[in-house]
């Protein structure tokens, strides 16, 4: 019998500036922090959750 897996989470963000830790506390992962590029969305390497850039929002210039 194999192990039933979660679906992989999509989310929809208003930034382009992303931080993922899984969000499963102790249980998670190292806090990343993913770019949406020109593509509008960016998957994260660790837990698979996608990002999408809600439609409207606008890219801002950080550091």
């Amino acid at each position: 019998m194999t192990a039933a897996h979660k679906p992989v989470e999509t989310i929809l963000v208003d930034t382009t500036t992303i931080p993922c830790d899984g969000d499963g506390g102790a249980l998670g992962h190292p806090r990343v922090y993913l770019n949406i590029e020109a593509a509008g969305r960016v998957e994260c390497p660790y837990c698979g959750r996608e990002y999408v850039l809600k439609e409207g929002a606008k890219s801002h210039a950080g550091h």
